[in-house]
């Protein structure tokens, strides 16, 4: 196949563009803090109640005193073959910051980048299609956007959307002694792995695409449950990663009970035969000096923990009192794996923030 040539759009592989997929293309999390210290600080005025400094999901900016403005953008290259279903993945892994942040998307943008030479006008429509499909489900137009021609397919979003100023739920206000409850089950990245190398099954490919295309609006609902401190979604890095963002936000530390992790059944099986994504590895080797791991533990649980979630699920620190308001909002929106999986606690003397797994 040559660079001028198009690919027959009944048998493309959109994966075969992409030297990697979803949110295991991010930049590295160590390599990311490096680029990003040597930015300089631009303007910061009164009005932007979340910027850049604790790495959060979503930019928050007060309009007024009943309306702050949730604004964020998320796009990658193809975790899957299918062009309809890497584009219902995608804008659904987009709009899942604003639910993060307590906020209510009201629009969204697309943005396209796409190798012209190489796709045609069918797969790439069906890309877009399948984004648009998620907005309707979310309520909320794709109204306008920006086109590129670039070598790999990227897909994704920027949203926009509500939340009153004091539902801001930030990544930074964990307190110790919170509870710590995930929404979805860990694996994506593991069975993202499976499928490139032709291994996972229809079944393990529908659970995938449940998982992924679950829109996290519970976000909205637990913002408004007053013992709920702190907010963020587990994607690129890892629930160690992020869980790791929310212990510096918050000058704490955390503790994760190994065995309460929900984990997707397929993507157990996948790690324990040693299957895992090159991102995992670049995770593990920017934060896991931050990590005190049990001895004797085993390699495949360390994968999970550090597997790059697309589109995964709400992380929520709340109070011990709001745990069962937690879990029912989580139980009642549909989230049936959600459980508790640690707690967050004070860091100890000389120590900076650490998690600490058992």
């Amino acid at each position: 196949m040559t660079a001028s040539t198009p690919v027959d759009s009944k048998t493309i592989q959109l994966t075969q563009f992409a030297h990697g997929g979803g949110c295991g293309c991010k930049i590295a999390p160590g390599l990311l803090r490096e680029i990003l210290a040597r930015a300089p600080q631009g303007l910061v005025p009164p009005e932007l109640l979340v910027g850049t400094e604790t790495a959060d999901d979503a930019a928050i900016y007060r309009l007024n005193d009943q309306q702050a403005l949730v604004a964020t953008t998320d796009f990658f290259t193809p975790i899957v073959d299918d062009p309809y279903d890497f584009g219902r993945i995608a804008a659904t892994n987009a709009l899942s910051d604003i639910y993060a942040m307590g906020g209510t998307p009201i629009m969204a943008l697309a943005l396209v980048g796409m190798p012209i030479a190489k796709l045609p006008p069918e797969v790439i429509g069906r890309v877009l299609e399948g984004g648009a499909a998620v907005c309707r489900e979310a309520g909320i137009p794709i109204a306008g956007g920006h086109s590129i021609d670039v070598l790999e397919p990227i897909y994704g979003l920027v949203g926009l959307g509500l939340v009153h100023p004091e539902r801001v739920r930030r990544n930074a206000d964990a307190e110790a002694g919170d509870v710590l409850v995930l929404g979805k089950p860990l694996g994506v990245g593991v069975l993202s792995a499976a499928l490139k190398k032709g291994v996972l099954g229809a079944e393990g490919y529908a659970e995938m695409l449940r998982h992924t295309t679950q829109l996290n609006r519970v976000g909205i609902a637990l913002a408004q449950l007053g013992g709920v401190h702190a907010m963020t979604d587990v994607t690129g890095f890892g629930l160690a990663g992020h869980l790791l963002e929310v212990c510096r936000g918050s000058g704490l530390s955390a503790r994760v009970d190994l065995a309460q992790v929900p984990l997707i059944a397929s993507a157990v099986e996948f790690a324990q035969q040693g299957m895992a994504t090159g991102a995992s590895a670049r995770n593990w080797a920017a934060y896991g000096g931050e990590v005190l791991w049990p001895a004797g533990a085993p390699a495949w649980q360390r994968t999970l923990l550090t597997d790059p979630q697309t589109s995964g699920g709400l992380l929520v620190s709340c109070s011990a009192d709001a745990l069962d308001a937690v879990l029912q909002a989580f139980r009642s929106a549909g989230f049936d794996s959600a459980a508790v999986v640690g707690a967050m606690q004070a860091q100890e003397a000389g120590q900076g923030s650490r998690l600490v797994c058992t």
